[in-house]
C-alpha cells in the first residue's frame, strides 16, 4: 500500500485529490494538510511514501517545505500545481532544484476534456515515484567532494576537456527526472562563446517546458530556446525539443517530426542520438544524465560506435540512476562524470 500525504490549501482541490487517490486500491491517503508548515510537522509523526505538494500556499509555500523536507527527512515529492500558476512563478522549478522529483498539472475537474489524461498521469507518477529512494539534498555536494571524482578512465578534467571538445560541433543531452537542477549547474558555467550547438531532450510534463526555459535563463548568458523545424543550428546556443515532437539533426538543421510509434517517449532521447550518430558521430558529444528508464541508452551506444565522445552522469550525483546505468550496462559510455566535472570541461573548451 502506497501512503500519500496531500499538501494543498484549497479544500475543494484537496478533497478531489483525496478522492482520486482513494479510488486506487494500491494507494492510501494518510494525511491531508493545508500548507507547507503542516506538512513538515506531519512527517515528524507519520512518514508517507510520497508527498503531493502544491506550490502557492499560505504560512509556508511548497518550495520552502520541499527545501526543509529534503534537507532533514527526505521523502519523494511530486509538485502538483496549476499550470497557470507555475508559469507565473519560478517556485516549481526551484522546488525541483531543491529535490522534488517532478512537476505536473493538477487534475482540473469532472467533465473537463483533459481530466482523464491528468488523472492517469497523476496516479501513474504517484505510484512510480513512491518507489524512488531519495537522499538528503544538503549531503549531495559534500558526498561528491569527499569521494574521489572519477571518470571511467581516471583522467584529469583538463585532459578530458582538450580531447572531448576537439573538432566537435554538437553536444546532445538527454535527461529526465532531476534534469532542471543538473542542467542549471552545467549551463550556468558556460557562455555563448562555447564552440558547439547544444541540443537537449528533457522529459517533462507537457506545458511546462517554456517555464523551465525561462527559469534556466536566469542562470546563464547562453541563448536558450525551444527548437523550431528547419532552424539552423548555431554554436553557443541551446535548443530544447518541444512537447510532443521528435527532434533530430540533419545537415546542421533541426528536424522536428511527429512521434514514431515504436518509440515509447516523445520527445525521445534515442531519436536525437540516432540522428546524430548516422552522419555526425565524430562531431558529437553525447551526454546522458539522471532519469528513470532506459531512453537514450541505445542511442548513446550508437553514438559511441560511430565515433562520438559519450558521457554519463555518475551514480552519486544522479537523482535517479536509471538511464545512465542502462547506458553503462551496454558499454555506451566513455566517461562517467558529475555535473561539476561537466561544467569544468565545458568552461575549458571555450578557450580552445
Amino acid at each position: 500500500m502506497i501512503k500519500v500525504l496531500i499538501v494543498e490549501d484549497s479544500r475543494t482541490i484537496s478533497q478531489h485529490l483525496e478522492y482520486l487517490l482513494g479510488s486506487d486500491a494500491d494507494i492510501q491517503v494518510v494525511g491531508n494538510v493545508a500548507n507547507g508548515k503542516e506538512a513538515v510537522d506531519f512527517i515528524k509523526g507519520t512518514m508517507p511514501d510520497i508527498i503531493s505538494m502544491d506550490i502557492d500556499m499560505p504560512v509556508m509555500n511548497g518550495l520552502d517545505a520541499t527545501r526543509i523536507i529534503m534537507s532533514t527527512t527526505p521523502v519523494p515529492i511530486l509538485i502538483v500545481t496549476a499550470s497557470r500558476n507555475a508559469k507565473k512563478s519560478h517556485m516549481s522549478f526551484d522546488a525541483l532544484s531543491a529535490g522534488a522529483l517532478s512537476v505536473i498539472e493538477k487534475p482540473i475537474g469532472i467533465n473537463h476534456p483533459e481530466e482523464n489524461r491528468l488523472i492517469k498521469n497523476f496516479l501513474t507518477l504517484i505510484k512510480t515515484y513512491s518507489k524512488v529512494k531519495v537522499i538528503k539534498r544538503n549531503s549531495i555536494k559534500n558526498k561528491i567532494d569527499k569521494e574521489e571524482k572519477k571518470t571511467t578512465i581516471g583522467l584529469s578534467n583538463n585532459y578530458i576537456s582538450s580531447k572531448i571538445c576537439d573538432n566537435k560541433k554538437y553536444v546532445a543531452i538527454g535527461v529526465s527526472t532531476g534534469g532542471p537542477k543538473v542542467l542549471k549547474t552545467i549551463f550556468s558555467n558556460i557562455t555563448n562563446s562555447f564552440p558547439c550547438a547544444i541540443i537537449v531532450v528533457q522529459h517533462i510534463t507537457p506545458g511546462f517546458m517554456e517555464n523551465m526555459i525561462t527559469w534556466l535563463n536566469n542562470f546563464t548568458s547562453i541563448p536558450i530556446s525551444i527548437a523550431k523545424h528547419n532552424e539552423e543550428l548555431k554554436s553557443g546556443h541551446i535548443y530544447f525539443a518541444p512537447d510532443n515532437f521528435q527532434i533530430g539533426v540533419s545537415n546542421n538543421f533541426i528536424h522536428l517530426s511527429k512521434n514514431i510509434e515504436e518509440l515509447k517517449f516523445c520527445p525521445s532521447i534515442d531519436h536525437l542520438f540516432y540522428s546524430l550518430a548516422n552522419k555526425n558521430g565524430y562531431e558529437t558529444i553525447g551526454i546522458l544524465l539522471t532519469g528513470m528508464g532506459d531512453d537514450g541508452a541505445r542511442g548513446l551506444k550508437k553514438l559511441k560506435d560511430n565515433g562520438a565522445e559519450t558521457i554519463v552522469q555518475d551514480k552519486e550525483s544522479s537523482m535517479i540512476f536509471g538511464m545512465p546505468n542502462e547506458a553503462i550496462k551496454l558499454g555506451a559510455e566513455k566517461h562517467i562524470l558529475n555535473p561539476e566535472q561537466f561544467s569544468e570541461f565545458l568552461r575549458n573548451s571555450e578557450n580552445k
